[in-house]
């Protein structure tokens, strides 16, 4: 289902290091014709092959909140490469601006996973990245874009989500399911319904895939984003306990999967 990748493989060396030695690039390529810039992060101090983790943005688009998430993840000794899913880098601030691009992708299924896909592959590629070892985190468009990367059948060992829409997988999709999932939930989010929950879990429980759902009281969406409620939208809020704990359950995750 997925699309043949074109990767340039061009690194921009704007490279830089802080005191903890992590490095940053911005990493330039390319699917069906579309120019994406990436961001890559890692330890230089780190000379081994380590696991990687694909971080993929919210609907805002490639920003310094998942930049930062890289890098904190870099720090702990992952590589972590953030794919871009709309294009030269668009970043937005507007609801309307980020539903409208988020849409556009989401409407083609193959274009979605395709681009996703084109992202893991480039962290894959990566010189200092243990192949075999490769988990995915999204947050929001993202959590869903992970969604969609493992019902393609990627070849991930964890996919983690936060805050995601919960795309109902077919058969088929479900049973095509490799990594460990954990879904991070606020289960007073108002942005995703009861049903869907329920036919996203009824799917993995029919075909036995191996998840964690952890919904937490009183608790909405974009619980993970410091400033959420800067945007003004109902339903949208950051919960501090939610944040850390979301954290800890996802390196318990990657710990025992990717032994790390």
């Amino acid at each position: 289902m997925l699309r043949s990748v074109t990767a340039l493989a061009a690194f921009v060396l704007t490279a830089t290091a802080s005191p903890a030695a992590v490095v940053t690039k911005v990493v330039e390529y390319d699917y069906e014709g579309v120019k994406l810039k990436g961001f890559l992060a890692f330890d230089d101090a780190v000379k081994e092959k380590r696991p990687g983790v694909l971080v993929v943005h919210e609907w805002w688009g490639l920003d310094d909140y998942a930049k930062g998430r890289c890098k904190q993840l870099a720090e702990l000794g992952y590589v972590a490469f953030a794919p871009d899913m709309y294009g030269e880098g668009k970043v937005v601030n507007h609801p309307d601006d980020s539903g409208k691009m988020a849409r556009a992708v989401r409407a083609n299924v193959q274009v979605w996973r395709g681009r996703a896909d084109a992202g893991l592959k480039q962290l894959q590629s990566q010189p200092n990245v243990d192949g075999g070892k490769l988990a995915a985190i999204g947050y929001c468009f993202g959590g869903s874009t992970c969604l969609q990367l493992a019902y393609s059948g990627a070849d991930l060992k964890a996919v983690a989500t936060f805050h995601a829409a919960l795309p109902k997988p077919t058969e088929a999709e479900a049973k095509a399911i490799k990594p460990k999932l954990l879904i991070c939930h606020g289960e007073a989010d108002p942005l995703i319904s009861p049903q869907a929950i329920k036919d996203f879990r009824g799917a993995l429980d029919g075909a036995g895939t191996k998840y964690e759902f952890v919904a937490y009281k009183d608790v909405v969406h974009s619980f993970t984003v410091p400033g959420a409620d800067a945007h003004n939208i109902k339903g949208m809020k950051y919960d501090k306990h939610a944040d850390e704990d979301s954290w800890k359950k996802m390196l318990a995750l990657f710990k025992d999967t990717l032994g790390r």
